[in-house]
């Protein structure tokens, strides 16, 4: 009789030991990347999308970019001025909250701030984030933008999807083949957190909502042994 694949036996002592490593491993190359770059600076990251955090790699080919445990990286910089890494890097470490990252690099601090305050990516919402605008589709034939654009420059929904739309909750149905709504149907509105039905529906009709960006929250520079909060100095 063919083992079953649920009496498989997982050792935990090897999966920790892994991850272990894996943190060992970002905190010595978090070290060695402030002892050779003139900047480190702290990032979030809104509406994280893999392949966009790819091509802004590639950017900057010439600095370094981790994105890990938040915990590893601060300890890794130094939390308080007895554990420091550097002289008053520790002031930096208060910045490592939430969905942030690390940029280390030789470019100057306008350069960077300005390039990423620019920088904006529009992708198609994902499920658990609140929506940015309100989608509601017209009344009679669906078309395959859902009334986003002319209804001259449109073309209708495929009668095929008929079944898929209404099982995401829109309330349509066929007439001489064509998919109608007998009233307006409203897909989300603004602020109100999304479903994956809802934002099916968004991708479907190619209504993309969500923008990947890239916001720097304040940099450390080795020759001054200084942080300075990008906020303030914006302001």
């Amino acid at each position: 009789m063919p083992k079953s694949k649920r009496a498989k036996v997982v050792h935990l002592s090897k999966t920790d030991k892994k991850g272990k490593e894996l943190s060992q491993k970002l905190f010595a190359n978090v070290q060695e990347a402030a002892d050779n770059y003139s900047y480190i600076f702290v990032f979030s990251v809104e509406n994280m999308r893999n392949s966009y955090l790819k091509q802004v790699r590639a950017e900057f080919a010439d600095s370094r970019i981790f994105f890990g445990k938040t915990k590893v990286m601060a300890k890794a910089l130094g939390q308080t001025p007895a554990d420091e890494h550097l002289p008053h890097l520790s002031a930096l470490s208060s910045h490592l909250t939430g969905n942030v990252g690390l940029l280390f690099t030789n470019r100057e601090p306008r350069e960077i701030i300005d390039y990423f305050s620019s920088y904006t990516e529009t992708d198609f919402a994902r499920a658990g984030i609140p929506a940015t605008q309100t989608v509601t589709v017209p009344a009679g034939v669906v078309h395959s933008r859902a009334g986003q654009i002319p209804e001259e420059d449109d073309v209708p929904l495929p009668h095929s999807l008929e079944v898929t739309v209404r099982k995401w909750g829109m309330p349509t149905k066929l007439s001489k083949g064509k998919v109608v709504l007998d009233a307006e149907y409203t897909i989300c509105k603004e602020g109100e957190i999304l479903n994956s039905h809802q934002t099916a529906l968004l991708k479907l009709f190619g209504v993309a909502t969500a923008e990947f960006r890239i916001e720097m929250k304040a940099y450390y520079s080795s020759a001054t042994e200084s942080v300075t909060e990008v906020g303030a100095m914006e302001e």
